[in-house]
């Protein structure tokens, strides 16, 4: 059994446990606008997660986590397009469930080191508290940036691919890793967020939902 990743993120008193997950080691990639290089032996941030999933200014804000603009390929199926599949046949059987998008390993970074980027339909808005080492952020229903996680939750209207009632989906990318965030806490809340606000949007757009899900262009980091 394991702790749900809504509660882990929000932080709430009332922990909802929930069956074990899987976890799918994916590799994942990050950084500048660079192309592989050497034979594919790393690539660009731009290039993460099927290569729509990271704008430039995400793909900068993973070297603000990181240190590193040099990632691991990701796997074909770690990709934002599969994770709208898999979350669209999830919507059509229940209102809750996860799963994994991508994980992203820089160059060198040891297997106990790395970014985890998962989505997760949460079943209504926003509810409770968030753990005090967040900042709730105003994009989608609610965004929330800590130094070592980011998440944004919308809400996606498409009657075509979900029906009337509209799907609450979680986005959330976190660090796993046995040492301490090293940086500026605020610049790490910022770059989490942009990277969440950037997976979410893209995600949104696959999804086509109703006005994005009601996110913006570029993210939003002034604190709600």
């Amino acid at each position: 059994m394991v702790i749900s990743r809504r509660a882990l993120r929000d932080g709430l008193v009332a922990v909802t446990v929930v069956g074990s997950m899987a976890l799918g080691a994916v590799g994942c990639a990050g950084g500048d606008d660079e192309a592989p290089k050497d034979g594919g032996e790393f690539v660009a941030g731009t290039l993460l997660c099927g290569g729509e999933a990271v704008s430039t200014e995400a793909a900068e804000s993973l070297k603000v986590i990181t240190g590193s603009s040099r990632f691991e390929e990701s796997d074909e199926d770690s990709t934002v397009e599969h994770a709208a599949k898999q979350l669209s046949q999830e919507f059509t059987s229940s209102v809750t469930g996860d799963g994994d998008i991508c994980q992203v390993f820089a160059i060198d970074a040891a297997q106990s080191d790395r970014l985890e980027v998962t989505w997760e339909l949460t079943g209504g808005p926003p509810e409770g508290e968030p753990a005090p080492k967040f900042t709730v952020l105003r994009m989608g229903e609610r965004a929330l940036a800590a130094p070592d996680t980011g998440v944004v939750q919308f809400a996606c209207r498409n009657e075509k691919l979900l029906g009337s009632q509209p799907a609450h989906v979680d986005i959330g990318v976190e660090r796993w890793s046995p040492k301490e965030p090293e940086g500026d806490p605020e610049k790490l809340k910022d770059a989490y967020a942009t990277v969440a606000h950037s997976v979410s949007l893209a995600m949104a757009k696959e999804l086509g939902c109703e006005n994005n899900g009601g996110l913006q262009a570029r993210p939003s980091l002034d604190p709600a």
